[in-house]
Order: structure tokens, then sequence, then C-alpha cells
């Protein structure tokens, strides 16, 4: 074949044949896929979960349910990376991480409304961690602080809980100005660190004997410092196994001593799970994104979840339920070196609380890059230094700063999960429309996902939003709709953006399914609507009937046609209708009209009339009606330039705008005869279509019929002026007419306006032979039985035959 597509971006998907698929690696991309993906996904997903909350988790939900809510949160994380694997090999992946995908594949509104939550989802991340950090500093050098000295612990309130958090904040804030890939390149030192603690607790398990632990003293509910019974580590014993078997939930000392649930339980612990995402916010500093990511990202997520199963059957087979559900710090005092089990803390919250700062701050700069929000991110692109987005560290240090005024660490962790989890779906959604829509482009190496795993995807992450909390799915579902409505309404990207949308792709799928299914051979008259072709010479001198003919078409097919006249086609080295097809979808664009273009060269405007009525519309959707201009002599008028006009441009200048449309001189012949223009009306007829012409349109002024209370009529007047002897008022013509100033008078603007139909006194006094009514009856009578048949609501007004006239609009 020799098909060639070319592709100005290598993330469009596919690129040009014959060119190298080898794209030059920038200079600030220098990481691999162990420091660049698997430690930050690892590290995220251990954080406050792994040292903090395993305790909290298997005394509430016991073993069976805990290791349940660990495979339906480690099922949906697998099914979204594998939507995460096949988009981030699908094409080249820019800075942005997730949003960047999600946004090339859904398109800016979309995108940028799921981008916008899941910075947030970061930033509420980021204070989770930073959080947990705390609570473990206070609850190992605290005032009951396992390593605290007598006399010079740490002091602990509500307000010094928020300067410890503020110090944290402030350090991830020096090591993001001072340049996040510091912390990339030491990640896989501090996932050592973190791996060897975990490694101490469980050894501790299996070599530490029964013993005594202390109660915390920040725990209201026990008064006692220690607890005697049996002692509170018991050791591996059937019997402690058997007790963490099933659930038993308890009050949480931590959250004013409020009643826990399978809710909260599986809130907290998917937000220490959500760090999937980690791997790809560093996408712009990846060697080889569309390798790392899908490598990394699976390798992690296997890797923690058998370290989860591990550390929770140990958990469960020798720890009592009072200590678990009393003391969330309870491997601290069973360590053979307590110490580790506090490093491991630290620093495995500290570095998942930077890592989603360093995140967050990416996606802030993306979605400054791509204009998302215009003038409003100004600050972001322009608060660069040396390739460090400052300003989107200080505004995500500033938002993390207001998260940390929350003071339950459980309450946090349900709105980090809803907004983690709606990231999932969109990232989902997205690869299930990309595959449902059989595009052509969507080929990504990455084989393990398809329509099936991302739609169980969806409907997982979907279902465990409203299983989480409620209240914060549907508000954070609300706000991602509004933001799309807002996005699509208001964003510069939104009509610049040149990415490619999801939409587009399933708009076609579904309009070629329904097009085939639409056969003109079951047409009824009953379901009738006007399908208009208005054949249109200068745009510039017609705005008021295109405009009109809009209103009339009442949600039928509308193609404005066009004859490019004179010249034979293959005479010409390019076809001129490929230049003039955007200027006249910006044309449709600027009177916001829902109309298609349809352009043609030929030698006659009879000609070109011939190809357009041929071709215009698919299927049965083709015109049945054909609107033509009037030709008099009237001199043509420019609406685009006139002052008075609601039709005035200014997306061309003048010059431009006369070279696209140029409009003739009053003493320039029209391109039509007399002749021609009537042999247009007999080819239309002899295609068995509807055809109206249309005049005086130069002084139609829809703004002030619409708004003026002046107007209070819609004229028709049914004579056939192809056979004007008014033997039957009742044919086919005069009831065209009927319903095409019915479907006017529906609009909004033009409802105000009654139907009045004008009948002459020849009519009036005819007697018309009629089945249904006895020949005596009047011919008025008869039409006002005609009219309630067809559910017409007018009135019927007689008038002298000298005054008939066309179709019209009157005052009072």
């Amino acid at each position: 074949m020799g098909c060639v597509k070319r592709s100005k971006k290598p993330e469009d998907g596919y690129i040009e044949f014959g060119q190298n698929t080898e794209f030059d690696v920038s200079p600030g991309r220098t990481l691999g896929t162990f420091a660049g993906v698997f430690s930050p996904v690892a590290l995220s997903m251990f954080s406050t979960l792994l040292f903090l909350r395993v305790g909290f988790i298997v005394g509430n939900a016991g073993l069976l349910v805990t290791l349940l809510q660990f495979l339906i949160a480690y099922c949906i994380l697998l099914f979204t990376v594998a939507s995460i694997c096949a988009i981030s090999t699908n094409g080249a992946v820019e800075g942005g991480g997730a949003y960047f995908m999600i946004s090339r594949t859904l398109g800016p509104d979309f995108g940028g409304s799921i981008g916008t939550l899941f910075f947030f989802a970061n930033v509420v991340n980021s204070a989770f961690s930073i959080v947990g950090c705390t609570e473990g500093l206070l609850e190992n050098f605290g005032p009951s602080g396992y390593l605290s000295w007598k006399g010079h612990e740490l002091p602990d309130s509500d307000w010094w809980r928020f300067l410890y958090r503020t110090i944290f904040n402030s350090l991830n804030l020096v090591v993001c100005v001072i340049g996040s890939s510091m912390f990339a390149k030491t990640s896989a030192v501090i996932l050592a660190i973190v791996c060897i603690c975990l490694t101490s607790a469980i050894v501790s398990f299996f070599c530490v004997g029964p013993l005594d632990v202390a109660i915390p003293e920040v725990n209201t509910l026990v008064q006692n410092a220690t607890y005697h019974v049996n002692g509170s580590y018991t050791g591996f014993l059937i019997s402690t196994l058997k007790s963490n078997l099933y659930s038993n939930y308890s009050r949480d000392y931590t959250h004013e001593n409020q009643m826990t649930g399978f809710s909260v339980v599986f809130g907290v612990l998917f937000s220490g799970v959500t760090g999937i995402m980690a791997g790809a916010n560093m996408s712009g500093e990846l060697k080889e994104p569309g390798k790392s990511i899908p490598r990394g990202t699976i390798s992690a997520v296997l890797f923690t979840f058998m370290c989860y199963v591990l550390v929770v059957v140990l958990t469960a087979a020798s720890t009592s339920h009072f200590l678990l559900v009393n003391n969330y710090n309870y491997m601290m005092p069973i360590n053979l070196v307590p110490a580790f089990i506090t490093v491991g803390l630290l620093t495995a919250t500290f570095s998942a609380s930077l890592s989603n700062l360093i995140g967050s701050s990416r996606v802030l700069e993306a979605l400054a890059k791509d204009n998302i929000y215009g003038r409003l991110l100004t600050f972001v692109t322009e608060g660069t230094w040396r390739g460090n987005p400052l300003a989107a560290v200080f505004t995500s240090w500033a938002l993390v700063q207001c998260f940390l005024l929350i003071r339950s660490l459980n309450v946090i962790a349900q709105i980090n999960s809803v907004l983690f989890l709606l990231s999932y779906l969109a990232t989902n959604l997205a690869c299930l429309g990309l595959d449902l829509t059989s595009a052509p482009n969507f080929r990504p190496s990455f084989k393990y996902c398809t329509w099936h795993t991302a739609l169980i995807g969806l409907i997982g992450t979907l279902v465990m939003m409203f299983v989480i909390n409620p209240l914060f799915a549907i508000i954070s579902i609300v706000l991602c709709l509004f933001l799309v409505l807002l996005l699509h309404l208001f964003s510069p990207s939104s009509q610049t953006a040149d990415w490619g949308s999801i939409s587009q792709a399933l708009i076609f799928h579904q309009v070629r399914k329904y097009l085939l299914m639409l056969d003109s051979r079951k047409e009824h008259v009953k379901f009738w609507r006007p399908q208009i072709l208005l054949l249109v010479g200068n745009p510039r001198s017609c705005c008021p009937l295109i405009d009109f003919v809009n209103d009339m078409k009442k949600s039928g097919l509308y193609v404005l046609g066009h004859v490019i006249v004179g010249k034979e086609f293959s005479n010409m080295k390019t076809d001129p209708t490929l230049e003039q097809h955007r200027h006249w979808l910006s044309l449709v664009d600027h009177l916001k009209v829902k109309a298609f273009v349809e352009l043609t060269v030929a030698r006659s405007l009879r000609e070109g009339l011939h190809h357009l009525s041929h071709i215009s519309g698919m299927g049965a959707m083709k015109p049945n009606t054909i609107v033509l201009g009037y030709r008099d002599d009237e001199p043509p008028s420019d609406f685009f330039l006139r002052s008075d006009s609601q039709y005035t441009t200014h997306n061309f200048d003048a010059a431009e705008s006369n070279a696209v449309f140029p409009l003739r001189s009053s003493e320039t012949s029209r391109q039509v005869d007399p002749d021609e223009y009537v042999f247009l009306i007999k080819d239309i007829l002899r295609m068995h279509k509807n055809v109206c012409l249309c005049r005086h349109f130069q002084e139609f002024d829809k703004s002030t019929i619409t708004k003026s209370r002046n107007y209070k009529y819609i004229d028709v007047w049914p004579v056939n002026f192809f056979d004007p002897s008014p033997e039957d008022p009742f044919d086919t013509k005069s009831l065209f007419m009927l319903q095409l100033a019915c479907v006017i008078s529906m609009v909004q603007g033009w409802k105000h306006l009654k139907l009045r139909v004008h009948l002459c006194e020849a009519q009036s006094s005819m007697n018309a032979d009629m089945t249904e009514f006895s020949s005596r009856r009047p011919i008025n009578s008869k039409f006002k039985y005609l009219l309630d048949s067809l559910r017409i609501k007018a009135s019927i007004n007689q008038v002298s035959a000298r005054y008939i006239a066309f179709s019209g609009i009157t005052g009072s």
C-alpha cells in the first residue's frame, strides 16, 4: 500500500512509515525502571499503611475480610494498571503522567477535569502521609512514646501536631525547590531502608515470645497503661488466629472514638495502596516511559501485595484483637530492634508525602502548559526556574498545608481514596473507549489489556467509591461533571487543542451504527421533518436567511451547499474546496447554526445543484427540501461589515474576508440567468424534492421579530402558485407550507407568534367535493377541521383575492 500518515508529534500514537522510530532522549530524562518507577510506586504503596494501620485493619475487619479487601483493592489496581500500561505503550508519554495520558485520550474537557481532581488527589495523599508521619513520630517520641526519654519527650496537642506536620511539609518544599531529581536518585536507597525495616518486623514475629504491650495515653478508651490478661502479644497460637479470623469492629481511638465499619476500614486500606500512578507522574524524567511504566508498576504492585499478605497473616496469628484495635503502632514494642520500625515508618511516610507533592506539582505544571485554565494558571508557567516549576510546587505546598488542618488520618484517607478511585475510573474509561471504538491507531505494545479488563476496573472503581463514602463519591462526581461543562464552555484548549478525543471516535462509531439502522423504506408521514439543503452563493449577503432556515429545520438535517462555478476540475492543480471548507466551518461556528457544509466544483450552477442534491447527506438522512434565494435586482448587502448587523464578525479582517467570500458589486451580473433559475426549480421538482424560494431576506431582522411584541402573527397563504386556480386549498403544497409555519412557531424565540391562515374570497365561496363533509358546509369550516386534525393551532382569516401573496410575518 502507498498510504502515508504523517504525525507532527510522537504522542499522536503513529508515525510516518519509513521514518526512524527511535526518538531522541531529552537530557532531562535520566531515570530507569527501578529508580524511576518501581521505587516510587513501592514507597507510595507502603506509606502509612504498612507500619501504622495494618493492626487497625486486621483488628477490626478480621483476617478473612482483610484478605478479601486486599484482594478487591489489588484487583482494581491490576485492572487499572493494565489500562495505564496500554495507554502508556500506545505513544509517547510526556510530563504530567496520568493526566497526560487521560487528556490525550478523552480530550481537554474531560481530561482537564480529571487532571484537576488527580492534582487534588496527590495533594490530599501528601497530607495523608504527613499526618501518618506525625502520628508515628509522636507514638515513638511523644509523652508515652517507646523511644522518648523522661522529661525530653515531644509535647503533644492538636496545635503541636499541626506544627510538626508543617515542619514535615516544609522539608518537602525544600527538597522540591532544590530539585525533585535528588529524591528520584535516592528513592532506591530509601526503598532499601524500608525493606530492611520490614524484614526486621517479619523476623521479629518468629523470634519474639509473648509479652505485654503498653497502650498509648492518647487512647482514652483504655485508661490503664498496660494490659495484663494472657499477654497482648501471644506469639503464634491457633487460638489467637481464630480470635482474629472474623470481623469485630470497634471504636477508632484516633478520631473522637467513632465506630468503624467495612467502608471505613476499606477506605483506610485503599488509601495506602493508591501509589500506582507514582511512576507515571515521573514520566517526564524517564528514559523510556513506554517500557518503564508497565514493567516497574506491575512488579511494584505484585511485590507490595506479597508483603502485605505476609504481614497480615503473621499479625493475625500472633497478636491479640485487643492490642490491634488499641495500639496501631504495635510493631514497635514487639520488634527485636524497635528503632527499625521507627526508621521504616518515618522514612516510608515522609518519602510518600514527598513523592505526592512532586507528582501534584508536575500535574499542575502540565495543566498550565496545556492552557486548560487560560490565564488563571499563567503564573505557573512563568514561575519556572531551571526546569523546576517553583510556582506549581509552592501552590501544591500551600494546598497540602490546608488539608493538614484535618485532624483524623482516617477521614483524610477516605477523601484520598475517593479522589484516586475517580482518576482510576477515568483511566479505565479511556482505555475502554479506545478498545470499543476499534480506533486503528490504538495499538499498544502491552497486550494484556482488553475491553473486559477495562470494564471490570471501571465498575470496580465506581462501586468502591460509594462503598467507601457515598457523600464524598457523589461530590467528586458532580464536581468532575461541573468541571467538564465549565472547561467545555470557557477553556481555551477546548477549541484549540489538537490532541484527539475519544468522544469523536465514540460519536463516529455510534453514528455509523445508527445510520445503517435508519432505513429510508420505513419512512412515515407521522415522523416527517424538513431536511434542508440551502444553496448559498455568498454567505456574506445571506446571513439572515441561513439563520432563518436553521430555525426551520426542526432537528432535521441542514446542509449549506455552495458551488464553485466556471472551471474544469481536471484542469485545477489542487481542489479549491479543501481550502474553502475550513472557512465555511468557521462561518457555521460564528453564526451558531447546526449545519453541515458541502462544497463542489462544476461548470454551471445547475450541474453543481445536481451534485449537491445527490451527494448531500448519507443513507436515509438525505435532503428532502431545497431552499433557493430569489433572483432579483436587489444589490447585495454585506452583513459581515454592517454596524447594525448581529452577524458582524471579527474572525476575518476585511481583506481576508473578501478574498474568501468575494462580494459582487451591484453592477456585476449575477451568476445565474433567469432561464437557468427556472431550470433549477424544474430539476428540483423532477427529483421529487420540495422547493422553497426566499425573497427580501436582506431586510429580515430576526432579533426585532423575536424580541419585539409588536409582531403577533405568522401568516400563511395556502395558494398553489403552479396552479393558481382555487380548486383545492387542501393539496400537499398548502399542507407543506402549514407544516413549515408550524415548525417555526415551535422554535424558541418564535413561540409568541400565532399562526394565521388567509383564505381568499374565491376559496371561501367555492364548494369542494369532500367525502367527509356535506357539500353545503362552508370551506373555512372544513379548513378549520383540517387544522384541528393536524393539531395545528391557527386562526383563519378571509381576504380579498387581490391580496394574495406569499407566506409572511405581519404586525398587529
